[in-house]
């Protein structure tokens, strides 16, 4: 339990909640926080999904400004090592990530949003790389997982001209996955990531890796990835639950074993 990052557990789902008033500013304890976080869950056998989560007014409104303002060159180099691995341990986790959107996820929020499996956002909730306005560039992501998401085209418009995007064009764009009324996004997060805690744990973690993995290389390497996760999964109970069931006509167990 850290002060400004939280992880709220139940139902095999877990909440990785900011809390760090009043635009969840990612600063440097928060960013060490939400690392830490991101490994507990990906450690815990009995979360089976996760969501991110920064309230009903914000989602992050980006990295703190105020504490990046004074370093030069020799200090960001240092500082920018943990700023990403933090944003790493998210994107890592093996299990399904569902990032909850409110409100603003500007800079390092969108980043953040960035490295969940899905993204839902409220009707009001603004997305952006806004960096290019201050001389600088995303630093946590931004110009890598963002083209991988909606291509280098789009994600050009947008870190080239730091413009903020409503949840309409975020969705038309493929930023984000699902718009609901603001009121709903928490709600309706909890809804997908019970759909994936009901699965089997050891088979959404070998997809969700087969597909990163093979996304950063050519499509031979990613076929044998495929192959080798698909192979593995025959040794789990897990497997042999499902393939059974299907033949018996009844509805499966996952144990995660």
């Amino acid at each position: 339990m850290g002060e400004f990052v939280r992880v709220e557990s139940g139902g095999g789902i877990a909440t990785i909640r900011l809390d760090r008033p009043k635009m969840n500013a990612l600063n440097g304890q928060m960013q060490e926080e939400l690392g830490a976080s991101a490994r507990q869950v990906d450690a815990d056998p009995d979360v089976r999904a996760v969501v991110i989560y920064g309230g009903e007014r914000v989602f992050a409104a980006g990295v703190d400004i105020k504490e990046m303002a004074h370093m030069g060159y020799a200090e960001m180099s240092a500082h920018s090592g943990g700023l990403q691995a933090c944003f790493t341990a998210v994107a890592k986790i093996g299990k399904p990530v569902v990032a909850a959107i409110t409100g603003y996820a500007l800079g390092g929020g969108c980043e953040l949003a960035l490295c969940a499996d899905f993204r839902v956002a409220g009707a009001g909730a603004k997305l952006g790389q806004p960096e290019i306005a201050l001389g600088i560039i995303p630093g946590a992501g931004g110009t890598q997982r963002l083209p991988r998401l909606i291509g280098p085209a789009r994600a050009k418009d947008l870190i080239f001209t730091g413009r903020h995007v409503d949840a309409g064009e975020a969705l038309a764009v493929g930023l984000v996955d699902k718009v609901v009324p603001d009121a709903d996004v928490y709600t309706e997060a909890l809804a997908l990531a019970e759909r994936f805690a009901a699965g089997p744990p050891l088979a959404l973690r070998a997809a969700k890796q087969a597909v990163d993995h093979g996304l950063d290389v050519d499509l031979d390497t990613g076929l044998e990835i495929e192959r080798l996760h698909f192979s593995a999964l025959f040794a789990t109970e897990d497997a042999h639950t499902g393939l059974t069931a299907f033949t018996q006509k009844t509805k499966p167990d996952f144990t995660g074993r």
